[in-house]
């Protein structure tokens, strides 16, 4: 069952994975449209560990690209079916920790409503897995800094399009729009899209036995390793910079996946290297 929440779910901040190992009971940062539900804290996001970045400092461009690379790569390696647990704890809603909220929508939805049928939620991959054809293979097939538990129809609708403005509302998800070749996000999730794909094309350079995933300022890439609109996706980050919900999401991969995503700790790399 799928049940409705207010729209300005990224307002919230939740308690970073920094706090759950020290066990302290998860708590949400209430703000002025948090959900229902919702408790206040003094809890915020954590930052990345002393030294996590210290390999790029000093570096841009394409150097600073391949530094990051470097340092996000080292990661633990999920199966597929490992991603159902980890999308629980990663994208649990702050209001109610029996439920995820659901990408695009905002919706909130039992943890337990996971499935492939009308009305469950499943793991969309926010960088189309037939962009370089690697489905859902370990690696970029099963990395959950871009997999996120998504209404089952609104995954459908959105299937492997790239990213551009325009369109018409998509049913499902209020705010979100889609055409024959594109897809729209939600303002509350713009920069969120923009920050995946970003970390996608800096962790995946063909270094490895997985594809060279790279940028362009196109859409309808088809199975090229390529997705686009690169122009659009600046500007979503510009214009939606990462909330604690995100930020918090990522100290919850690190503790899962141990690796962050260097764009939403820090978002000025974003035009250094793009």
């Amino acid at each position: 069952m799928v049940i409705s929440k207010p729209r300005h779910w990224k307002a919230i901040a939740l308690v970073s994975s920094a706090v759950l190992v020290a066990g302290i009971a998860p708590q949400a940062l209430a703000g002025e449209n948090a959900p229902k539900g919702a408790t206040a804290s003094n809890v915020a996001p954590a930052d990345a560990p002393a030294g996590y970045y210290d390999a790029a400092e000093g570096k841009t461009g394409d150097e600073l690209k391949t530094a990051l690379s470097g340092i996000i790569s080292e990661q633990e390696v999920l199966s597929y079916s490992d991603v159902w647990d980890a999308l629980k704890q990663t994208d649990e809603d702050p209001a109610d920790s029996s439920s995820v909220v659901l990408f695009y929508s905002g919706e909130s939805s039992s943890k337990d409503n996971n499935g492939g049928d009308q009305g469950n939620w499943n793991r969309e991959h926010v960088w189309a897995k037939s962009h370089g054809d690697f489905g859902t293979s370990p690696g970029p097939g099963t990395d959950i800094h871009h997999l996120r538990p998504t209404d089952v129809q609104v995954n459908s609708i959105r299937g492997n399009k790239d990213f551009d403005n325009g369109g018409e509302p998509v049913e499902g998800a209020p705010g979100n729009s889609t055409d024959n070749d594109s897809w729209e996000a939600d303002d509350e999730v713009k920069g969120d899209v923009a920050r995946m794909i970003f970390y996608m094309a800096t962790r995946y350079e063909g270094t490895d036995s997985h594809p060279d995933l790279e940028l362009n300022d196109q859409v309808e890439n088809g199975s090229a390793p390529l997705h686009g609109k690169l122009s659009v996706l600046k500007e979503w980050h510009e214009a939606d910079p990462p909330s604690d919900f995100e930020k918090n999401r990522n100290d919850v991969i690190f503790d899962i996946q141990k690796n962050r995503n260097p764009f939403i700790d820090n978002p000025e790399w974003v035009g250094e290297i793009f």
